[in-house]
């Protein structure tokens, strides 16, 4: 039975990975749509978002049906209810890649254009993701805890991006809907680098089976 469950968990290892890594993706296309103003790659990101969600519900079916079947303890319990937690995080990662799409889509079709740099703050969080990701992959507690003292850089993004516009909503009035529209995407970015955050303490929960949310 031993054997049985350690091949489960091995599968459920490749499903998270493999979500990781199209979620990664999907992440990064919407920042490079933006960049490059490819309104038909924002577009694909928006019409494809389903496909996280079934990949989300099907991970999360397999950890439910191992929990029922094998009682697992200690580090193996662990394990399926940290993936039970990034699996979710994933699948909300994914919708605020698809809100980014929608937020750069709506503003490339206004007549009044408005265009702010995230160049930087894309970067910085799509390399959190990556570091969160390859944390859980090596089991390596000091990169999820280096993942965690980075959120606080994607914060001071999105409040530059605030004063910033701020100052473009007084010198722009007039164009005070397509600057707050800009503003949310440094919104959903800071919470894609909240989302990453969890995922890199549910690795630290899972190497220390201390649960340090909050603290």
């Amino acid at each position: 039975m031993a054997s049985h469950l350690q091949k489960e968990i091995e599968k459920i290892k490749k499903e998270i990975l493999s979500l990781g890594a199209m979620v990664e993706d999907r992440f990064k296309k919407a920042v490079y749509a933006i960049k490059t103003e490819d309104l038909k790659l924002a577009q694909t990101i928006i019409d494809t978002d389903f496909e996280v969600d079934e990949r989300e519900i099907e991970v999360e079916e397999e950890c439910l049906k191992i929990l029922a079947l094998y009682q697992p303890v200690a580090m193996d319990l662990r394990f399926l209810v940290a993936v039970v937690k990034i699996n979710n995080d994933l699948e909300r990662i994914a919708d605020y890649a698809a809100n980014i799409s929608k937020r750069f889509k709506a503003s490339s079709e206004n007549p009044n254009k408005f265009r702010y740099d995230y160049t930087a703050m894309g970067e910085q969080t799509a390399k959190m993701l990556r570091m969160s990701l390859d944390a859980l992959v090596k089991m390596d507690v000091d990169m999820a805890y280096e993942v965690r003292d980075m959120d606080s850089d994607v914060n001071i993004m999105r409040n530059d991006a605030y004063d910033s516009m701020k100052e473009d909503i007084q010198k722009h009035p007039e164009m005070v809907g397509e600057i707050i529209n800009m503003y949310l995407i440094s919104r959903h970015l800071e919470r894609i680098g909240d989302h990453t955050t969890n995922i890199a303490e549910e690795v630290i929960y899972l190497i220390e089976g201390e649960i340090i949310r909050h603290t």
